[in-house]
């Protein structure tokens, strides 16, 4: 049985490369995963803003997208807990023992680092990344998932990689979903916090199990020009060392070239 990919809608629109290098890493390891297109937002935003009403369409529409999977597997510990968290709430909000029990029917949903570590027992996942590393562990994957050194420890496993301290890492970026639209001046202030403390770190490459948090982030180190890249997680465990491939034997050569005088030479 095929486990469902919740890309989430950010990544769907804007991040398209973290959604494929999660079902490159997956296939690698021997998994069934399949994308259903009916998906659509987890119905964060709504929640997190006080609609949880609003959220109703939503939840249903998620049920009905994810139902029959073995598991669901999340890229962002944000949505992940959204679902495993706040799915419930707007059950019982709603007043609907069905949808209720649907909701606690539902596939179990794990963060991509829970599912590595914990349901596959894979740490080392055959990747290559030969780059300095610093790890932004995001305020949901930390505080409401308890995903702890997960992802730490998938980062020490890949091959070339070193993995290096963030000063602070506890400390949120300042993101928040609308708290950087409500309260701009503070998300950025918080956000300038933690580019300082990548580039104190000395790292080439920022990664993160939330790409929100990156964008986040990631804007304010471009603006800064400090030269880091921000990756998700799942693209720098999904990168494997390029294949060299070998040059030609003479006779290799020899042959090819006879074929093309046989042919009136190449064209």
């Amino acid at each position: 049985m095929p486990v469902g990919l919740l890309v989430t809608c950010l990544n769907d629109a804007l991040f398209p490369d973290t959604g494929r290098a999660v079902v490159t890493l997956l296939r690698r390891l021997g998994v069934e995963v399949d994308f259903p297109a009916a998906q659509t937002c987890c119905g964060q935003p709504m929640v997190n803003t006080g609609y949880l009403d609003e959220a109703v369409p939503l939840l249903r529409r998620h049920l009905e997208a994810f139902a029959g999977y073995e598991a669901v597997v999340v890229p962002s510990g944000s949505c992940a807990g959204s679902v495993r968290h706040q799915h419930r709430l707007v059950a019982e909000r709603s007043g609907d023992p069905g949808l209720v029990r649907a909701v606690e029917q539902a596939p179990p949903v794990y963060e991509l680092s829970e599912y590595l570590v914990d349901v596959l027992g894979a740490v080392d996942v055959g990747a290559y990344f030969p780059h300095r590393v610093t790890y932004h562990p995001t305020c949901h994957s930390l505080r409401m998932l308890g995903v702890g050194d997960r992802p730490t420890r998938l980062l020490e496993a890949v091959r070339g990689l070193r993995l290096v301290e963030l000063p602070a890492a506890a400390e949120c970026c300042g993101f928040g979903g609308t708290f950087a639209v409500k309260n701009s001046e503070t998300s950025i202030a918080m956000g300038a916090d933690k580019a300082r403390h990548v580039r104190e770190s000395g790292a080439e490459v920022l990664v993160a199990g939330d790409n929100s948090c990156l964008t986040h982030i990631g804007g304010l180190l471009s603006r800064q020009r400090s030269g880091v890249r921000v990756m998700h997680l799942a693209e720098v465990l999904a990168s494997t060392e390029p294949v060299i491939e070998e040059p030609p034997r003479e006779a290799d050569r020899g042959s090819a070239g006879s074929a093309a005088l046989a042919t009136g030479g190449a064209r």
